[in-house]
């Protein structure tokens, strides 16, 4: 019962384990392949060095057994004496370091001088010498056997040699092979902490920037060092504070809009509740709940509009683009608008989609939720403030000399003066016809204008005719 508890707290003790410093990984990342190419290459040069010294100390044996074999005299005759006395022997042999062993063997294999017990190497049938390591009175040494031609056969010599001086020599250039090495490794390693430490400052500075800063603060940091990646941090580091600063901004000013939005329906609707639970009279609690009921339309009305803003904002970011069919979206949405439309004795109607659909539709590569809530927008603001004739109209005109769709609502109604149609694609903005009625919170058209900038599209606002009227046309200049 007690393993699972134990595992738990392992693996806590786990993800609270320091990590390494990205400075000491860096440089363990550049230190391990240097250190192991100094390994290979050292134990290249130790190779090559006891090779050349094996052949040095090889060839002073040969020479020896040479000098030995020269001093057999007669030369030719089986009965030959080596010519060298126990002193000259010694000379001949002298090493200061090492003790030198031979033997002379007649061609019967007779012992003509030196050790008889020295070891003699296998000397194959046409070689003149042999080198080989053999052991001898306890110790190891490296032999040469010579073979000296006579008359009647061939005389042996066996010269073998202690092989400490070798042993040591090598010990020394292994020293010094690798000591001035393994300090310059040492003083590498010194000089790249520094370096990758004097590089990664800004970083430090950077986190310590960062863990000062308290949630709300999102002005730009200031990234010091002259290194491409560090810039190109602090580059997407400000891209990303610009980002969320907007999309803070967008979240309070939403919060702010429903807040301020939605107070003055609410307060209406709670006044007329109470007006209606104070009168006793039925006729006055039906006519309450009407207003109530329309109220509630009104404020359902501008949640609406405060969540396309909304969606807005965020498709700013996000918008996944498909091929939409205007004229097919147009159809669905006289449709949608129908009843609503004849509740207020307005006739709802469309042109050109006949012939959109004979040329085999007006397509453009956008998002359908967007151009719905353009025309939704669009046919609400005309049946509230236009006359008692709608309509929503497909055509094509010519732009930078390329045909494009165009997507209108127009309406009979009394229209917009021309000074303030620009000022109404803002938000919060009303006409005088909005203001007497009492209706609307300024934010159709404005979502129109934005829905028709993050599609690429222009909105244009003008005369419907000489007499008055709207025309609100979305021009799909990107296809």
């Amino acid at each position: 019962m007690s393993a699972r508890p134990a595992t738990a707290a392992a693996v806590a003790a786990a993800g609270h384990r320091p990590r390494p410093s990205l400075r000491a990984r860096v440089l363990r990342q550049v230190m391990l392949p240097l250190a192991l190419t100094w390994l290979a290459g050292t134990v290249v040069v130790l190779t090559i060095s006891n090779y050349f010294v094996r052949q040095a100390f090889d060839r002073a044996l040969v020479d020896d057994a040479y000098a030995i074999a020269a001093n057999i005299q007669p030369q030719g005759r089986p009965d030959a004496q080596l010519q060298l006395t126990a002193r000259e022997m010694t000379t001949l042999l002298f090493d200061q370091r090492e003790t030198v062993y031979f033997a002379v063997r007649r061609p019967d294999g007779s012992l003509l001088s030196g050790e008889p017990t020295l070891q003699t190497p296998f000397l194959a049938d046409g070689a003149t010498w042999h080198l080989a390591d053999v052991r001898f009175a306890g110790k190891q040494l490296r032999a040469v056997v010579l073979r000296h031609p006579a008359g009647t056969g061939d005389f042996t010599v066996v010269v073998a040699q202690t092989t400490g001086s070798r042993t040591a020599l090598l010990r020394r250039l292994a020293l010094y092979a690798t000591l001035p090495q393994i300090l310059l490794l040492g003083v590498l390693a010194w000089w790249l902490w520094r370096g990758i430490a004097r590089e990664l400052a800004p970083l430090g500075a950077l986190q310590q920037d960062l863990g000062r800063r308290d949630a709300s603060d999102l002005s730009p940091v200031i990234v010091g060092g002259d290194t491409r990646e560090v810039a190109q941090l602090g580059d997407a580091l400000n891209d990303l504070f610009v980002r969320l600063d907007g999309s803070v901004r967008a979240q309070r000013e939403f919060a702010g809009n429903v807040a301020h939005e939605l107070r003055t329906p609410l307060a209406g609707i709670r006044a007329l509740a109470h007006y209606g639970l104070g009168h006793s009279d039925p006729g006055v609690a039906r006519e309450q709940l009407q207003r109530i009921a329309d109220s509630e339309a009104r404020a359902s009305h501008l949640v609406d509009q405060l969540l396309a803003l909304a969606l807005a904002a965020e498709s700013d970011a996000v918008l996944q683009r498909e091929p939409v069919v205007l004229d097919e979206l147009a159809h669905e949405a006289v449709l949608r608008h129908l009843t609503r439309a004849d509740a207020r004795g307005v006739d709802l109607g469309a042109r050109g989609l006949d012939e959109a659909q004979e040329s085999g539709g007006f397509t453009i590569n956008g998002s359908v939720a967007l151009v719905e809530g353009i025309l939704d927008n669009l046919i609400d603001n005309a049946l509230r403030y236009g006359g008692k004739t709608v309509t929503i109209e497909l055509s094509k005109e010519e732009v930078d000399g390329a045909m494009v769709p165009v997507l209108s609502v127009a309406d009979d109604g009394p229209g917009i003066p021309e000074v303030q149609r620009q000022a109404l694609m803002h938000r919060w903005a009303q006409g005088t016809d909005g203001r007497k009625l009492g209706e609307g919170s300024g934010l159709g058209l404005s979502i129109v204008a934005r829905y028709a900038k993050l599609l690429g599209a222009q909105m244009r606002l003008a005369a419907t005719a000489s007499s008055g009227g709207l025309r609100a046309s979305i021009l799909f200049t990107t296809r």
